[in-house]
């Protein structure tokens, strides 16, 4: 991230009092996707409506958040659309066709009305995204975890995430990372490969020449994978030793810890 941001919490349907010293969660047979929705846990089928009451209490919690921050709009990073079985019967149960409706991309800022739908789909595993603002930001993790961080720290949104059964914990992010911990390298496979043959990393390039060169927005942190290609070769050809050959490899910009 590009900002610090001082209070982070993990906001999860998970009680930490079933934690070992390493903060492994060790209660058996708990539920972590609504891909167990129908499936017996503890003597006790697994509802939908069990799962949306949880689903629920999550994006409520969200959107307390952004209230109480008073923000109006967020903008998605590291913006996916998972493949999943239309055919199945989690597609159909689950599946809000509202989506269709939203073409999603990285880096989209969209309005606090749709961000509901846009939560929802995330937990249900059919899309994947973080939401930042300046001083704010809402990661998802695995396994139904869920990060909020804010700079300005109010009580209401976290006296209103337990009352909803779900349990804060003051926590870093694992997804946080501040902008003097991000390496940034350029990486290289041959053409329709995966296998990364080389990489080199990349030094004395401003964070404002990244977005500019990337044309991300002056929000984004530059944290992600990112194609290089024709328009943007010229300006990291200049930053690397090795030499360029799109006729041979496919080049990204890989950015994180």
């Amino acid at each position: 991230m590009s900002n610090h941001i001082k209070y982070q919490w993990r906001i999860t349907k998970y009680n930490p009092d079933f934690r070992n010293n390493e903060g492994h969660y060790t209660k058996e047979l708990e539920w972590t996707s609504p891909s167990h929705i129908g499936k017996t846990i503890y003597g006790e089928t697994f509802t939908l409506e069990k799962y949306l009451e949880i689903e629920t209490a999550y994006i409520n919690t969200i959107m307390k958040f952004l209230h109480v921050n008073d923000i109006k709009s967020i903008t998605m990073i590291n913006t996916t659309y998972i493949n999943v079985d239309i055919n199945s019967s989690l597609y159909n149960q689950l599946y809000d066709k509202e989506l269709d409706k939203i073409h999603l991309k990285d880096d989209q800022e969209v309005t606090i009305d749709e961000i509901p739908l846009i939560s929802k789909m995330v937990l249900r595993g059919f899309i994947f995204c973080h939401f930042i603002a300046s001083d704010f930001f809402v990661h998802f993790g695995d396994d139904y975890y869920m990060f909020i961080g804010t700079n300005h720290y109010q009580e209401e949104p976290l006296q209103f995430a337990r009352k909803n059964h779900l349990f804060v914990e003051e926590i870093l992010s694992p997804f946080y990372i501040c902008e003097e911990n991000i390496e940034r390298m350029i990486m290289w496979t041959p053409i329709h490969e995966d296998t990364v043959v080389g990489e080199e990393i990349l030094t004395d390039i401003s964070l404002e020449e990244y977005r500019e060169i990337l044309r991300l927005s002056n929000i984004h942190p530059v944290i992600g994978v990112f194609p290089i290609t024709a328009s943007n070769q010229p300006f990291f050809q200049k930053k690397l030793k090795h030499k360029i050959d799109m006729n041979k490899y496919q080049y990204y910009l890989s950015a994180g810890d």
